[in-house]
């Protein structure tokens, strides 16, 4: 599934490119305000954070597709009642890393606006969990998620904020509990 999404942002970057009306590059940086719903998980947002590299691609005035990679780190705290759903007792957090790709169709109403929606596949690179963890691995190794928002484009700088939802259980402990995330990505980005 993953080295699909990527030969697909791949493929549809470089058809795009040369039917382009423009092509830019750019580089990003921002927070990651993230939360994984869960009975034995937090109900409480942590913060994190984000940095990656983007490209915008002019299809006609107004439309457009903004594909990128971003690293990303996500936090994630328990809930008083692990141990009962998943038997482990001194699990207190974990720290998740991930590359990010989403896939943005961005719409133009003026030359400042962009408002952006697509999908967005996470290929977790890192699991970094508390002393307590037994070793079993308690996350899937991909979260696909829906994304929307708006960026605002002032001259060479990208202010933006999005929301994005999980589509798919990330739960891989073989419990029934269903773990879906959340998150809050807000930032700034610099065309080149």
């Amino acid at each position: 599934m993953k080295k699909v999404i990527v030969l697909f942002t791949i493929a549809i970057g470089v058809a795009l490119q040369a039917n382009a009306q423009s092509l830019k590059f750019g580089i990003k940086a921002g927070a990651d305000i993230n939360k994984i719903n869960g009975k034995a998980l937090s109900d409480e947002f942590s913060y994190g954070y984000q940095a990656g590299v983007f490209s915008e691609i002019g299809i006609t005035k107004k439309f457009g597709i903004q594909p990128e990679i971003i690293f990303s780190q996500v936090n994630i705290d328990t809930a008083s009642g692990i141990k009962d759903v998943l038997g482990f007792e001194n699990l207190k957090s974990a720290k998740l890393s991930y590359f990010k790709i989403p896939l943005l169709l961005s719409y133009s109403p003026n030359a400042i606006v962009r408002l952006q929606a697509g999908p967005q596949y996470g290929i977790l690179v890192d699991k970094q969990k508390s002393v307590g963890e037994n070793g079993k691995n308690l996350f899937q190794n991909g979260d696909l998620s829906m994304v929307a928002g708006m960026q605002l484009n002032i001259s060479k700088i990208r202010l933006y904020g999005r929301y994005a939802v999980g589509l798919n259980n990330i739960n891989d402990t073989g419990s029934p509990d269903k773990w879906k995330s959340q998150s809050f990505q807000v930032g700034l980005g610099l065309t080149l």
